[in-house]
């Protein structure tokens, strides 16, 4: 064998070597094998958000005033009261009474002030005043503090001593009014009504028509100064 042949053998040898070596080392090592599913890979879903509603109730605004140097402060008319009284209005009423009084107008005056003066003080049998009266007491304490001076009566003792009156007469102010069988008693104010000492409201003014109009005896006019008969027992 010549020399070119020997080394022709040679790289062939070799080469033969370095392909069977390559071919192991690629055999020896693991295979990477992707698995392709046929169903589709599950992704992470974002978190499900309440659906914001359409409807939003508007809150309602506040709208300043806007500001003013005119500043006006309410004042009371002067017709109307501030405190209420169990009567209208004592202006309106001295109007009326003062025209129809038994009495001058002086008197008239101070008769109707002390009434007033008295409006709302609770009943006490016996009593006359000055924070408690009963029916008969409070006659007289009226009449007193406008300088008609007579002792002390009960209603039975005045209906004696006081002269009867009729018709329109009986409704002038300062006329004395008679109930419940001489029981009872109060000082007239007009053709509605009287004043007089309730054993539940105290003093107070009550119209005729309803609850009175069946129970008054009568009506009398005062004989102030003519008589002064012995205090007897007080009444209702």
């Amino acid at each position: 064998m010549n020399y070119s042949k020997k080394i022709w053998y040679l790289f062939a040898a070799a080469a033969f070597v370095f392909v069977f070596t390559f071919d192991s080392s690629a055999q020896d090592r693991p295979r990477i094998v992707k698995s392709i599913s046929s169903q589709p890979i599950n992704q992470p879903q974002p978190p499900k958000q309440n659906p914001v509603s359409t409807s939003v109730q508007s809150r309602p605004t506040t709208v300043r005033p806007p500001l003013t140097q005119d500043i006006q402060v309410a004042r009371p008319v002067e017709s109307e009261s501030l405190v209420k009284k169990t009567v209208s209005s004592s202006s309106a009423i001295t109007a009326i009474v003062a025209s129809r009084s038994i009495f001058d107008r002086t008197t008239t005056n101070s008769m109707q002030r002390s009434i007033f003066s008295k409006l709302g003080i609770p009943y006490l049998y016996g009593s006359t005043g000055p924070n408690r009266y009963d029916c008969s007491g409070f006659v007289w304490a009226v009449f007193n503090e406008a300088g008609i001076n007579f002792t002390r009566q009960s209603a039975r003792s005045l209906w004696g001593m006081s002269t009867p009156v009729e018709g329109d007469e009986r409704f002038r102010f300062g006329t004395l009014v008679f109930l419940n069988g001489l029981g009872h008693m109060g000082i007239v104010a007009d053709e509605n009504g009287f004043y007089h000492a309730s054993s539940s409201k105290g003093i107070t003014y009550s119209p005729f028509k309803g609850y009175w109009e069946n129970r008054i005896v009568g009506f009398r006019r005062l004989n102030a100064g003519e008589n002064d008969i012995t205090p007897t027992t007080s009444d209702k």
